[in-house]
């Protein structure tokens, strides 16, 4: 039975001492577009959250203290010693299928489809009217069936991961679950054994076998949001990916064939990246086959009232308070606001907004914004004849470096980029370049 576009199935935990039976059965499952994790023993089983998992294939002879643990989860026996005493044991302890082995695994596949129920994932909504959001969904439709890779571009909070996910949901991938990692979260040290993964023994601290992110995303989809802050090294390996369809984990020689599409977000001039010698050239151009734009909210007109009412309508409903309606001061407010936080700060607005409503009518008390309020930074007075060159130094850099790049940030100042990176150094503010942003 395949799956339907837009629906997906779940995690399967197996069970077993058996290393090449546990290797067969997931190679199997991975086949049939299951997600799928492996455990020796309870003990390693449990290291993992069970309520994740939508079913557990589990060896009945040293494994069925598991069917309590599990609390609810369909756990299916197997045994290669198997009796009908044994099965109903098992079965009166709560098992909700044995199957002796060697058994056919199109027989579990069918058990798994009839204990699973498939789940429908929506398509995200591209809400607005406004003109730059219809080029963008036009867009969209025509280059998600496709298999080029995509790079997204927009100010934080603006939805880049939204738009990967509806480019994957309209891809011929969507079957299977995308993979999602944003780069300046994780430590410059660490985030090439998150994307190719590492054997046992590759660094201090590799006790095991770690699979990557990319080896994860092998036939479907793997969003990397904030490329922009992917280390050097690290861009290298990546490009071979999309190159050559390569992977060798860190510590290895040997290499590993897969088909991953790769769809990139940033909040920064890629270009100026490639400039400053922060990015790789070579990579840049093979992400910037398609490029998507994202507007800001407050470049987007009417679209915010719609968002804000979207939201409303969304929030009043997971925290069951029915028919709440903004007044005229409110949407005055909401329209009015630059939102520099864009979509993610509107929605986070009004939640809060829906939680402290006693009523029925939200004003802008509760929105907690001002409608002409602006980015907070360190501010200086050009009026005053006490302002130092170094004010000066310290708020434009503040003010500007979300936006420009050192380059475009020194030309301004008429500085070299060395004197600036000195003069960072020197007043404490140096470029964090892991930031997450």
């Amino acid at each position: 039975m395949d799956i339907p576009s837009g629906m997906i199935k779940q995690n399967i935990l197996i069970v077993d001492n058996d290393t090449i039976f546990r290797a067969s059965l997931k190679n199997f499952l991975e086949k049939h577009h299951y997600k799928v994790s492996e455990a020796g023993s309870v003990k390693d089983a449990i290291k993992n959250d069970l309520m994740t998992f939508s079913a557990i294939v589990s060896d009945g002879e040293t494994n069925t203290g598991l069917i309590k643990l599990a609390d609810g989860i369909p756990v299916i026996v197997t045994s290669s010693r198997p009796s009908l005493r044994a099965a109903v044991d098992v079965m009166k302890r709560g098992a909700a299928d044995y199957l002796p082995k060697p058994f056919n695994l199109d027989e579990l596949k069918k058990t798994l489809e009839a204990l699973i129920p498939q789940v429908r994932v929506d398509q995200p909504e591209m809400l607005g009217k406004c003109s730059s959001i219809k080029s963008l969904t036009n867009q969209l439709n025509k280059v998600a069936p496709t298999r080029t890779n995509i790079l997204i571009e927009g100010e934080s909070g603006t939805g880049k991961e939204l738009v990967a996910r509806k480019i994957h949901q309209l891809s011929n991938r969507a079957d299977r679950q995308m993979i999602s990692l944003n780069c300046a979260a994780i430590p410059e040290s660490l985030i090439e054994s998150e994307l190719f993964g590492h054997e046992k023994g590759a660094f201090s601290g590799a006790t095991a076998i770690r699979v990557g992110l990319v080896e994860a995303a092998d036939g479907s989809t793997l969003f990397l949001d904030e490329i922009g802050e992917l280390p050097l090294s690290a861009q290298a390996r990546l490009l071979r990916v999309l190159q050559e369809g390569e992977i060798r984990s860190v510590g290895s020689i040997e290499t590993r064939r897969v088909s991953v599409r790769l769809v990139a977000s940033t909040h920064r001039n890629l270009k100026a990246l490639v400039n400053e010698g922060d990015f790789r050239d070579d990579l840049y151009y093979r992400l910037n086959v398609v490029r998507l734009a994202l507007p800001p909210l407050r470049e987007r007109g009417d679209d915010i009232t719609i968002l804000a009412e979207h939201f409303l309508a969304t929030h009043s409903k997971r925290h069951a308070k029915s028919r709440l309606k903004f007044n005229q001061p409110a949407l005055k407010c909401i329209h009015c606001y630059s939102w520099p936080g864009n979509i993610r700060e509107l929605e986070n607005a009004i939640e809060r907004a829906v939680i402290l409503c006693d009523g029925k009518t939200i004003g802008p008390d509760l929105l907690a914004i001002e409608p002409t309020q602006k980015r907070k930074f360190p501010s200086y007075d050009t009026d005053k004849e006490n302002v130092s060159l170094e004010d000066y130094f310290v708020s434009f850099v503040l003010e500007n470096q979300d936006q420009m790049s050192e380059t475009e940030i020194s030309h301004k100042l008429g500085i070299s980029r060395k004197a600036l990176w000195q003069k960072r150094q020197k007043l404490g503010i140096p470029r964090e370049k892991s930031r997450a942003r």
